[in-house]
């Protein structure tokens, strides 16, 4: 029996990049260095950067310097002109290099999308990338695709999709057959605008387990393990259910504390499985969304990001470096590569 432990990753943050860049970034990334679970490399300015770098697990974290960041407003085709200065671009390339197995970043995801796309270069027979995102669920969380990459999709890219979905569910959420649906206006075949129909033609022949459309009321039901859909409807998607559980959260507390002294006794008595549920629907405790189909490990994080979701995002990218998520998507692609 093979008892080796499993090889330590090293994870590239861009230190920059983000709303909170680079306290809350480098605070996220001593946070993950505390459960030493992987090599952690800052990229970013050093005059900035190390300052922050104090306390025990300081020594932990290599530096690279960055003398530029990506601006969160920045144009893609302007932020890959300047992308061997800034701190994403070197990021992603340690990746390419193969000085880092993954790249972190809170920036601007457009930059990132088109930076990685051209440096890093997309796993034969994937067209396009997309963001997966995991979803808290009733009966457990569910990976949504695409959840922004792409606004405008074809058929054949939701097949691809899938696939990608599939291999992510099997390797990092340890779902041994992933039921895969379609997000469309009904769970009827005939129901879905051109491009929903002809993808699920697409997916009755792919090798996944694929089982029919699903609606929008069963997105958080865990109706399906991986949910497919075009980035524009999963933006929207995800962007609602971050604002749901937010604004749910404050009507809550809102109308217990404001109530009677009876209705302040029955919030305390609430308040602890309230909080459960919070952390259970916090974007926070899952960090990052994988950027999946690209020939290396890139793993995006809320624009917001603080030093708990940062942390997390470097969890989830090492695990996806853990799991051999490229390995398994080539290995799910391989086949429709043959029939081709």
């Amino acid at each position: 029996m093979n008892s080796a432990a499993p090889r330590r990753s090293t994870i590239a943050v861009d230190a920059m990049g983000g709303d909170f860049a680079p306290r809350e970034i480098v605070a996220g990334a001593l946070l993950a260095a505390q459960d030493d679970y992987a090599d952690i490399i800052l990229v970013g300015d050093e005059e900035q950067v190390r300052p922050l770098l104090q306390g025990p697990n300081a020594s932990r974290i290599t530096v690279v310097h960055a003398a530029e960041a990506v601006p969160m407003d920045q144009s893609p085709s302007a932020a890959l002109r300047s992308a061997d200065r800034t701190s994403l671009g070197i990021a992603i390339n340690l990746v390419r290099e193969g000085r880092a197995d993954a790249v972190v970043s809170a920036g601007n995801s457009g930059a990132f999308l088109a930076i990685a796309l051209i440096r890093l270069r997309t796993i034969e027979g994937i067209a396009r990338p997309a963001i997966a995102t995991v979803l808290p669920a009733i009966s457990g969380p569910s990976v949504m695709l695409d959840a922004g990459a792409n606004v405008d999709c074809r058929p054949e890219w939701l097949e691809q999709f899938a696939i990608m979905g599939s291999a992510y569910a099997i390797a990092v959420l340890r779902i041994a057959n992933p039921r895969v649906a379609l997000l469309s206006v009904g769970e009827e075949r005939s129901k879905g605008n051109q491009q929903v129909i002809e993808a699920a033609k697409r997916l009755d022949e792919a090798p996944v387990n694929f089982i029919g459309n699903i609606d929008g009321k069963d997105v958080l039901m865990n109706a399906a393990d991986v949910i497919v859909t075009d980035g524009f409807v999963g933006n929207v998607v995800l962007k609602v259910a971050e604002g749901i559980t937010s604004g749910l959260g404050r009507v809550l507390r809102n109308s217990l504390l404001n109530g009677s002294l009876m209705t302040r006794f029955g919030a305390f008595l609430i308040l602890p499985p309230l909080r459960r549920l919070r952390e259970t629907y916090n974007y926070e405790t899952y960090g990052g969304a994988p950027l999946l189909g690209l020939r290396g490990n890139c793993i995006v994080t809320h624009g917001r990001a603080n030093r708990t979701a940062l942390a997390s995002a470097v969890r989830a990218a090492a695990e996806e470096v853990r799991a051999d998520v490229i390995g398994k998507i080539a290995a799910l692609v391989a086949p429709m590569m043959t029939k081709a």
